[in-house]
């Protein structure tokens, strides 16, 4: 695939959920087009190995992050400020999938634990960087919703709120900073093959696949072309909204 350089030379950005799948992709795509990128994940061993392996890209700070702990992302902002000197760029990439199961056999553990960490752990992440941006007049937030959200995946019901509600998340803080230099959207992708899968199983995953008319999964790589764009000063009028990145799925 051709890859157009968008130039981010002198920005520095979080990606949360960046040491692995669609996190990863972002932080190389974003490190390539000139940006520092600190990666969050939960995942320490993880969280080393990716930033050995983009560290000839730029600087790449790794710091271990549990985005559902409001006064840990909190701090982990404040500690990603100090390590670049500012931050221009905040992808929210960090989420799981929950078990592929009816809502009459949803354990309301494993309900709290999707919400927890899909729609949660964004706003606890918005919140620890956006005052910063505000000062600076100067932002881009990029969330990872799903096209779930808004159709609604059968046997998916914690996901498919979660994204939902991430997708409206994003719309509201962006009416509540749209006069300021911050611009703030959300992705919703058709099924991108990531480890995420590793969490489904097979008869979910041929359900997610028949709903694609292009008869394939989504590249970790074509969510991270689109997040690059989303993130550079070009992306300047377009705010509150949910880009859909689907193969065909989503013609609304």
């Amino acid at each position: 695939m051709q890859v157009n350089r968008i130039n981010l030379q002198g920005r520095n950005a979080i990606v949360t959920g960046g040491a692995s799948g669609l996190g990863y992709a972002i932080a190389k795509r974003l490190l390539q087009s000139g940006a520092n990128v600190a990666l969050w994940d939960l995942k320490r061993d993880a969280l080393e190995r990716a930033a050995v392996e983009l560290a000839p890209e730029g600087k790449v700070p790794g710091f271990v992050v549990d985005v559902t702990d409001h006064d840990g992302v909190k701090a982990a902002g404040a500690e990603s400020v100090a390590a670049l000197g500012h931050v221009d760029i905040l992808v929210n990439s960090a989420g799981i999938a929950g078990p592929a199961v009816p809502v009459v056999d949803y354990k309301p553990s494993d309900w709290q634990s999707v919400i927890d960490v899909n729609l949660t752990g964004t706003f606890n992440c918005i919140q620890a960087l956006l005052r910063h941006m505000m000062d600076r007049d100067y932002g881009r937030v990029i969330n990872i919703a799903s096209v779930a959200g808004k159709d609604g995946n059968p046997n998916a019901s914690a996901y498919s709120a979660s994204k939902a509600g991430v997708i409206a998340l994003t719309k509201s803080v962006a009416k509540e900073v749209a006069k300021t230099g911050i611009r703030i959207n959300c992705i919703t992708p058709a099924a991108v093959h990531t480890a995420l899968f590793d969490q489904m199983n097979q008869q979910h995953i041929d359900y997610m696949l028949s709903k694609i008319p292009m008869g394939r999964f989504g590249l970790p790589e074509e969510v991270a072309a689109m997040v690059a764009w989303l993130a550079s000063e070009e992306c300047s009028f377009a705010t509150g909204a949910a880009f859909d990145l689907s193969g065909g799925r989503s013609t609304y």
